[in-house]
């Protein structure tokens, strides 16, 4: 009952993208425009408040089939219907795979169990808790209304939630949201000399209660609230997110306040749940609803749209067409509000954890690339930082343009220069600059003809590197549901062709129970057998800590 096991590279359609990418893979995106004048029509979705522009890619018709197709070989509808219909497609875990359900609308049965009751009752739960602390029925020890939240977690714990609530800061209430994730202990002291202990709440976030960073930083927390608050309540200034009960309880956290996580929702994709309680917190309970709602849409958009129209599906396919015949290892995110400055991190765990793969869903080592690193940064900030490297570096390197009509604030001038940079930037991408222009824009500047010679190679753009445009009326909490979503899909898309289980992360463990062994060796006179490097580092600390 799992996903099909086909690898990619044995299919047909495989075959003939091979065959397809030897014939197109040097041609001209701008040719394509001038042989095709409706192009940037036929490769563009039109979708609620998204407008999804794929034209300035290496890509004609044939590249679209020929891609669908493998989808088709490769069985992806048969994936999505197992993907939302609770089989347990984390085949290493023994789990099903069903964040949706956290945003369904519909009855989802898991084992003949309908789990949709208990996501309403959660739900129910973490919104009256919610309109509790925003209204001030909540009181401290000391019968004080909160003022912070401290939300305690990491990896899928605190990227998603900090992401989101930076994103929608403008639709915060008055309550202020801190977050500590790393062990480091200075994250903890600098993030402690912002609160007042008697009112603020802490949100311990571990799914097991023992996750070494978060279980760290609370104990450290907790100390830190008892030293400056002594008559202090824990039950009342302490909440978890966890599966653990009987731990949170040992830690001092009251039953009534200790919000479940479900086995079958991943860390990185658990925004949408019990995970989420710092975003309901920030935003409110309707916002957040919202969130719930945009991501819905796109999950129905996703199951029931014909490939060739469907957003993650598309974006996914150009994305497995560039890793795989181009051989890009590399994709960037830009978005063009500032509001959304930590999305790019918030997908380096989505998608790198996911399909950062070597071993296929035979058990087999892949022979083929899989999973994208991906990195970028804000508009129009990185223009004055990587986009050199975009422009004139000799990376090949596929990029997602992100960006807004309406502007949250004021309109003004702002909003149309930021956009105006978001154009210009992915159509300088594709058309980059010839020498014939580069020497018609010297001599309109009287430049000499040995000044012409020294700097004509250094302003020659080579041009034709690849973009996607995805153009959203406003950022609001629906529409940001709706693109947390897409890349959700995406992520699945691709981990489907390249026959991966996407919903494990093994990767993530090893390092960590080194670690444990060798804090213990740093905390005791012993040091096992390392290689000589990692026993003399450890020598060094030892000595000089």
């Amino acid at each position: 009952m799992s996903l099909k096991k086909i690898d990619p590279t044995k299919t047909k359609s495989w075959d003939n993208l091979n065959s397809h990418y030897k014939t197109i893979k040097s041609s001209s995106i701008s040719d394509f425009f001038k042989e095709n004048p409706f192009r940037s029509d036929d490769f563009k979705i039109e979708w609620e408040d998204f407008y999804v522009d794929f034209s300035k890619n290496i890509i004609n018709s044939k590249t679209i089939k020929l891609l669908i197709e493998l989808c088709k070989e490769v069985d992806l509808k048969n994936s999505i219907d197992k993907y939302f219909g609770g089989v347990k497609i984390n085949s290493t875990e023994n789990r099903s795979v069903l964040h949706t359900a956290l945003r369904s609308k519909e009855k989802i049965f898991l084992e003949n169990i309908d789990i949709s009751k208990n996501v309403k009752e959660v739900k129910s739960k973490l919104k009256k808790f919610s309109n509790k602390i925003i209204s001030g029925k909540f009181k401290s020890s000391s019968e004080k209304k909160i003022t912070d939240i401290v939300n305690i977690g990491i990896g899928g714990s605190d990227l998603g939630p900090i992401m989101v609530t930076h994103a929608l800061k403008h639709y915060s209430n008055h309550l202020k949201i801190h977050f500590i994730s790393n062990v480091d202990g200075d994250h903890v002291v600098e993030t402690l000399k912002k609160i007042d202990p008697e009112t603020t709440l802490f949100i311990i976030v571990s799914k097991t209660f023992t996750t070494q960073e978060t279980i760290t930083n609370a104990n450290s927390v907790k100390k830190w609230f008892l030293s400056k608050y002594p008559n202090g309540d824990v039950s009342k200034h302490f909440i978890a997110v966890s599966s653990s009960i009987e731990k949170a309880k040992k830690f001092g956290i009251s039953e009534n306040y200790i919000f479940p996580m479900e086995d079958w929702v991943g860390g990185r994709f658990s925004i949408w749940g019990s995970v989420g309680l710092s975003i309901m917190l920030s935003i409110g309970p309707d916002n957040f609803e919202e969130i719930l709602e945009g991501a819905y849409e796109m999950d129905q958009h996703f199951k029931d749209k014909p490939f060739e129209e469907n957003i993650p599906v598309i974006l996914a396919l150009i994305s497995i067409w560039y890793n795989n015949f181009f051989n890009a290892e590399t994709e960037v995110v830009i978005p063009y509000s500032e509001y959304l400055k930590l999305l790019p991190s918030y997908l380096q765990q989505a998608v790198m954890e996911s399909n950062g793969k070597n071993y296929d869903r035979n058990g087999n080592p892949v022979s083929y690339e899989t999973g994208n690193i991906i990195w970028g940064s804000t508009g129009t900030n990185s223009q004055h930082a990587f986009f050199q490297l975009l422009h004139q570096g000799t990376k090949f390197i596929p990029s997602d343009f992100i960006g807004f009509i309406e502007p949250l604030n004021n309109k003004n001038d702002h909003h149309e220069k930021l956009m105006s940079n978001f154009f210009a930037q992915t159509e300088a991408l594709m058309n980059g600059k010839t020498e014939d222009e580069v020497l018609k824009e010297l001599n309109e500047l009287k430049y000499s003809e040995d000044n012409i010679k020294r700097v004509l190679p250094f302003k020659i753009f080579q041009g034709n590197k690849p973009s996607n445009s995805i153009l959203i009326n406003k950022l609001t909490p629906k529409s940001l549901g709706k693109l947390i979503c897409l890349y959700e899909h995406k992520i699945f898309v691709q981990g489907v062709i390249w026959n991966i289980f996407s919903f494990d992360q093994w990767g993530v463990e090893l390092g960590k129970k080194l670690a444990n062994n060798i804090l213990n060796e740093i905390q005791s006179d012993i040091i096992f057998t390392h290689d000589e490097s990692t026993k003399n580092l450890i020598k060094k600390f030892k000595k000089n800590s």
